[in-house]
């Protein structure tokens, strides 16, 4: 007689700690969304907000571990439910981690706002808007099992790489000027480099959801086929 309570309790379970990971993932991207915007409109308050919010993020994370812990060891979960549970804890940790670069762009936001107006602000933009694009589609393939579209995520962070490696170069080029915008630019720097760093942990949640929707590890997968190329050529 208890077969079926368990089971209507192991699937509530699995259904909670979905959402919660889904609850992560829209409080990440806002976090994101108003740290870009602190940013680009000068909105110190908005930055402050951004750094004080970053630790319902933190409980989150907490959170999700302890209700995939009491899954793992109160239920024992196989197959596709264990890999779900992987799965979720695993992508908690990218979303904390992306929610702590939305903070540091929001400090960084902060401390550019209290400088002269900075014109080289407004070329972040279209590398934000990559990012959170491939962090929506990441989450995207994990909820609705869209295998394909995790896979295509590795192929348009290469785009993003292309674009942090541009505007890291502009920056560079232009701390050496005597404008007394160095400082400014420093700070310019570090937000790019955290977006460049959102979009890798983006194409992690996505090589997740490729794990949880076959059981494939596709990690590092290029680079294996890299090596073994090149090994085969020296023979």
């Amino acid at each position: 007689m208890t077969g079926p309570h368990i089971s209507r309790e192991f699937d509530i379970a699995i259904r909670n700690l979905k959402d919660q990971v889904l609850m992560m993932a829209g409080m990440t991207r806002q976090n994101l969304e108003r740290a870009m915007s602190a940013l680009l409109n000068r909105d110190i308050e908005l930055s402050r907000a951004v750094i004080d919010d970053d630790t319902n993020v933190d409980k989150l994370e907490i959170k999700v571990d302890q209700s995939g812990m009491d899954i793992l060891v109160r239920h024992h979960p196989v197959a596709s439910d264990l890999r779900l549970v992987i799965s979720s804890m695993k992508i908690s940790t990218c979303l904390e981690r992306i929610s702590d670069h939305a903070m540091n762009i929001a400090k960084r936001a902060k401390k550019i706002c209290k400088g002269p107006e900075l014109q080289d602000v407004a070329l972040t933009e279209p590398l934000y808007l990559m990012a959170d694009g491939l962090l929506r589609d990441a989450m995207t393939s994990f909820t609705d099992s869209n295998i394909g579209l995790a896979e295509g995520l590795k192929q348009r962070d290469r785009e993003i790489d292309r674009c942090y490696n541009n505007l890291m170069t502009t920056f560079i080029g232009q701390l050496e000027a005597p404008h007394g915008k160095a400082e400014s630019l420093l700070h310019l720097i570090f937000v790019i480099r955290s977006l460049e760093r959102i979009a890798d942990l983006a194409v992690n949640i996505g090589e997740d959801a490729v794990f949880l929707g076959n059981a494939q590890d596709i990690r590092h997968v290029s680079r294996i086929h890299a090596v073994g190329n090149d090994a085969s050529g020296d023979q």
